[in-house]
């Protein structure tokens, strides 16, 4: 019992601006990188329960509705992004009051925003399964999975501000912790609902939407009881004008690039429908493998967020790179060594999440194709993380809808119109635009001074 309280009490908030960098990164991303491997178990565990249990039409409903959820929750993901970067400057630079005020500001607004989202994800649902090409006989799953994942989609909102708040201040390690119970419990009501009760994906989505409500209890329990500047208080929860503008100020380019790249994703998927149903659980199986094989670069990307706004926070500007460079080496490695098992074993890789011969073939084609390009979005990753730390979250923002929306769909309607409608030259539209946006995004980082749009002043007097 004693442990289990130290959990929520303790003060747990990481100095960044001093001590080893490589130290700081890894210890910063590797609980986050587990962490996320066990956010990525929600949806796997769900897309293998059915695609072993129920059927292959459920199986592609769950597997194919990323792009939606996306669609509204990178609204929601950006905006935190912008209060993460905000908490994490003004921790550098110790002016303790104002990470406080962020704190509620954050709240705040993701309270009204969950409300928000769930009316509109509910009316979004029939439109955009429409807009996608969702073959006839996959409509009704994914319908029922994506309307009850909206009815409780304020659960996951509440643990991603809450868990952007504790990383802000350096603290992985609880958020991870929290998402291990919930993955576990997400697979047990998964089992449960449809192996016991034969809910199929109705019960599939409702274990998540449980999941996801106990991990915000639990984060928001850990800041209620934190002693630290990040203190969550009720009788505290307002909107500071002046905060909120400042975390729209990187917010809003992040939230509108993850939206519009998202919304696009809706139409590449729409491509892939065009192949049919085995196509479909063919890319949802390579999707969740790919998503495994991304997690170590993004949770280094976060790292260096968090690394360069403390530091940023603090005037260290040249620590700040030092930190980014370090930060691309280690991206660079750990997916290199992960490619090569992902191509070595990418049949039985896909047939753990639907056995069917046709689906392995389409699924493993995929991953033998696209596997190789992964090194080039360590670059895009890390350098708009770092970006985004500093406060510049436009550039990124302008770097990835020309390079994941822009040229992607171009690429996209000429190959399929005038070139090859073939699988293979559509699904390559992806490595495309990660090497467009990552060498326009290197381009930009060493022509534009790092701390140009710094967030906090240095105070005078």
């Amino acid at each position: 019992m004693a442990s289990l309280k130290s959990l929520f009490q303790p003060k747990r908030d990481v100095d960044m601006t001093s001590g080893s960098i490589i130290r700081h990164l890894i210890t910063f991303a590797f609980p986050l990188l587990i962490g996320n491997i066990f956010q990525q178990l929600y949806n796997a565990v769900d897309t293998w329960v059915v695609g072993n249990y129920v059927s292959n039409e459920a199986f592609s409903a769950v597997g194919s509705v990323g792009p939606i959820i996306n669609m509204l929750i990178g609204i929601f993901l950006g905006l935190s992004s912008g209060a993460g970067v905000v908490i994490s400057q003004f921790y550098g630079a110790k002016r303790y009051d104002e990470v406080s005020k962020t704190v509620h500001t954050a709240m705040l607004m993701t309270l009204i925003m969950g409300v928000a989202f769930t009316f509109l994800g509910i009316l979004w649902v029939p439109l955009a399964l429409r807009m996608m090409n969702t073959p006839p006989e996959v409509i009704p799953e994914a319908t029922a999975y994506l309307t009850i994942y909206f009815a409780g989609v304020i659960g996951l909102m509440i643990y991603n501000i809450g868990s952007g708040i504790l990383r802000a201040v350096g603290d992985s390690s609880r958020p991870f912790y929290f998402l291990v119970v919930c993955a576990l419990l997400n697979t047990i009501l998964d089992l449960v609902f449809v192996l016991g009760f034969h809910m199929g994906v109705e019960g599939v989505a409702l274990a998540t939407v449980i999941a996801q409500g106990v991990s915000a209890v639990l984060v928001l329990v850990t800041l209620m009881r934190t002693r630290t500047c990040i203190r969550f208080e009720l009788r505290k929860l307002a909107i500071n004008w002046d905060m909120f503008k400042k975390i729209l100020k990187v917010g809003l380019p992040a939230a509108l690039q993850m939206a519009v790249t998202s919304f696009s994703n809706v139409f590449v998927q729409s491509y892939i429908n065009h192949f049919g149903a085995h196509c479909m659980s063919g890319w949802t199986a390579y999707g969740k493998i790919d998503m495994l094989v991304l997690l170590p670069m993004q949770s280094l990307a976060l790292a260096s967020t968090t690394f360069v706004g403390q530091n940023l926070g603090a005037g260290m500007v040249d620590r700040a790179k030092q930190g980014i460079s370090r930060a691309v080496m280690l991206s660079i490695v750990t997916t290199g060594i992960l490619m090569v098992p992902v191509m070595l074993f990418a049949g039985p890789l896909v047939a753990f999440f639907n056995a069917d011969p046709a689906v392995v073939e389409y699924g493993s084609l995929f991953l033998r194709w696209i596997t190789p390009f992964y090194l080039l979005s360590c670059f895009n990753q890390i350098y708009a993380g770092a970006l985004r730390g500093a406060g510049n979250s436009r550039a990124p923002m302008i770097i990835m809808l020309c390079s994941f929306v822009l040229f992607r769909q171009i690429y996209l309607y000429i190959m399929a119109n005038f070139i090859a409608n073939e699988i293979v030259p559509i699904a390559l539209s992806y490595p495309a635009g990660w090497l467009v946006c990552s060498a326009a995004v290197v381009i930009y980082f060493y022509r534009v001074p790092l701390d140009k749009n710094r967030l906090v002043e240095d105070k005078k007097g």
